[in-house]
């Protein structure tokens, strides 16, 4: 009869349900170790650039979604700006961007405008992303490859990476734009495969990301390929794990993790505050199966230090084939 019971209670245990994120679900409080430093101040390279891209009439992921880490990314010279539009044709519950099905059309003479606007920038390391534009063809990848083709003719030595939508899985849209001159092809799988119904748009999966990063580098040899994961959303610890060897598995280059961190109470509600130490194991785990480059922090995001990781990846990878031992 006892042994009947610990087997009933350890049943009831291993069945309790994992934890999912929800909407408008009561959230943990706001660790004191959790919080955004300030940008900058005058006669940085910070203020530089934000008084040259308001003067330019370019449009930047970094500041319309306030990321905490613009001070950083600017002061390095890494700058991320939007392409095809703000409204985006899929419905993520993680995200503020406004949505519709049936967007403007995009701009044909943006690539240029872009282009010649990122020559005078001054920054050395450019990131290009957009909302989904599931409305258009090839999901947009045809505007992204013109984009990227007219800043290398302006600015050859510019490096730039595009973090793009999964194109609906469409992996000759991949292919355009895995060969158009890009240095760093970037898809994010946002999270862990069990909780993808749940934080992303139903026509996104886990499955079709990993698809479309194999195949950048399918298309392009030596591509560098990028993608990015938000923590605190439900997910144990073995479930990222699992996710990271898959993306080995995929061969993914560099990976960042960051802290998912709601934007308004209509979307959902954060589960848990991953701690940094927790943050510094799966660094240290993502190197050991492999990846080039892992950032890992609570304010970490998709295009974190973009060109500082790029470039140390490159010299690693340039050391190896002289036969030198690479960076620490």
């Amino acid at each position: 009869m006892l042994l009947f019971l610990a087997h009933a209670t350890l049943g009831v245990a291993s069945t309790q349900a994992p934890a999912v994120p929800r909407v408008g679900a009561p959230m943990p409080p706001r660790p004191s170790w959790l919080h955004v430093p300030a940008p900058g101040g005058a006669r940085t390279r910070y203020e530089d650039l934000r008084n040259s891209v308001h003067g330019l009439n370019l449009h930047t992921v970094c500041e319309e979604a306030q990321c905490p880490n613009i001070g950083e990314c600017w002061n390095g010279g890494t700058g991320t700006i939007m392409v095809l539009g703000d409204t985006c044709t899929r419905g993520c519950t993680f995200c503020a961007v406004n949505t519709a099905s049936t967007p403007l059309p995009p701009d044909e003479s943006e690539p240029m405008n872009v282009a010649q606007s990122i020559a005078q920038w001054g920054v050395d390391y450019v990131v290009v992303t957009s909302v989904d534009r599931d409305d258009l063809p090839d999901g947009g990848a045809g505007h992204f490859r013109r984009t990227v083709q007219m800043m290398k003719v302006l600015k050859p030595q510019l490096l730039v990476e595009c973090l793009v939508s999964d194109f609906r899985g469409d992996l000759t849209a991949v292919e355009a734009l895995a060969t158009s001159g890009l240095d760093v092809y970037a898809h994010n799988v946002e999270t862990v495969e069990r909780l993808q119904p749940h934080v992303r748009d139903r026509r996104a999966s886990y499955r079709q990301s990993l698809a479309v990063l194999r195949h950048a580098k399918v298309a392009q040899p030596g591509l560098v390929t990028k993608s990015s994961l938000m923590l605190g959303l439900g997910e144990t610890s073995s479930e990222v794990r699992r996710t990271m060897d898959e993306m080995r598995e995929a061969q993914i280059d560099i990976l960042t993790l960051g802290q998912y961190l709601r934007p308004t109470e209509r979307h959902l509600s954060v589960v848990e505050y991953v701690h940094p130490a927790q943050f510094d194991e799966y660094r240290d785990y993502g190197l050991s199966i492999g990846f080039d480059f892992v950032a890992a922090g609570p304010l970490v995001r998709s295009s974190y230090r973009a060109g500082e990781l790029y470039l140390e990846n490159k010299l690693k990878r340039a050391q190896t084939q002289r036969g030198a031992s690479p960076l620490p």
